[in-house]
């Protein structure tokens, strides 16, 4: 990674991230839960920021904005189809625009679902995407807005990257997703060891996420609803991948 990433937990389960270029002294933090544990992390590590990349609307991921562009100046970037609900920004953002920080490019995509006009960012030679709650680990963003295949879209395109992708999600939910996930693949080994060392990681008070692309392909069942043995073990040979993992959200709903 020539990016230095740093994740800070915030609020009661949320994760922003800073990511750093050292050449050019360059700081970009993705998400802005609350600005006191991120201020304090710049602070301590005597960085500048120059950049917001908001993922999406929601409160928990940009109610900070205004009191760190307060202390920093830093510019605004997010989605232009969110625009109107986001703190005003400096750059709007469209699938397939870029960012740089330092040197490194990276790149926008379109990833609506959880809400219309949730975009995630892609730093391929960082090897590192932000997704917030697109994808997640283990799991995925409860559709709020868009539709099952919207997000079955969405998550289709994040499958593409580079399996040692490195997924930076927005939430400390993977224990629940993944005891979610044993439900439908109770005989996925990959799925049973993963389970295993996140319930160490949480009793030992460590974050789970930046997660493996590899780990969800092998895991997530969000991303696994394609397998034949999966569609079959839900009654649903025939169906198409997108509804299959409409079927898999709607049990998630009610889990």
């Amino acid at each position: 990674m020539t990016l230095e990433l740093v994740t800070i937990p915030c609020l009661k389960d949320n994760y922003a991230y800073l990511l750093h270029d050292a050449a050019s002294g360059e700081t970009a933090l993705i998400d802005a839960p609350e600005a006191g544990p991120i201020l304090a992390e710049l602070k301590a590590r005597r960085w500048r920021l120059d950049q917001i990349l908001l993922t999406h609307h929601h409160w928990d991921h940009i109610d900070g904005v205004g009191e760190i562009v307060e202390a920093t100046s830093a510019e605004i970037l997010g989605a232009a189809a969110d625009a109107h609900r986001l703190p005003p920004l400096t750059r709007a953002l469209v699938e397939a625009d870029t960012v740089k920080i330092g040197r490194e490019t990276g790149y926008v995509i379109d990833v609506s679902g959880h809400t219309v006009g949730h975009i995630a960012f892609y730093f391929p030679v960082s090897g590192v995407a932000f997704t917030a709650d697109s994808l997640m680990a283990g799991g995925c963003g409860r559709l709020f807005e868009g539709t099952p295949a919207q997000m079955w879209d969405s998550l289709s395109k994040l499958r593409q990257l580079p399996p040692e992708t490195l997924i930076c999600s927005g939430h400390e939910y993977t224990a629940s997703n993944l005891r979610f996930a044993a439900t439908i693949e109770p005989d996925n080994a990959a799925l049973t060891a993963r389970i295993a060392r996140v319930s160490k990681a949480r009793a030992e008070n460590r974050a789970t996420v930046p997660s493996r692309l590899s780990g969800e392909l092998a895991t997530n069942p969000f991303l696994r609803a394609g397998e034949p043995h999966i569609k079959a073990s839900l009654g649903m040979a025939d169906a198409t991948d997108a509804e299959v993992f409409a079927e898999i959200r709607a049990r998630k709903d009610n889990f």
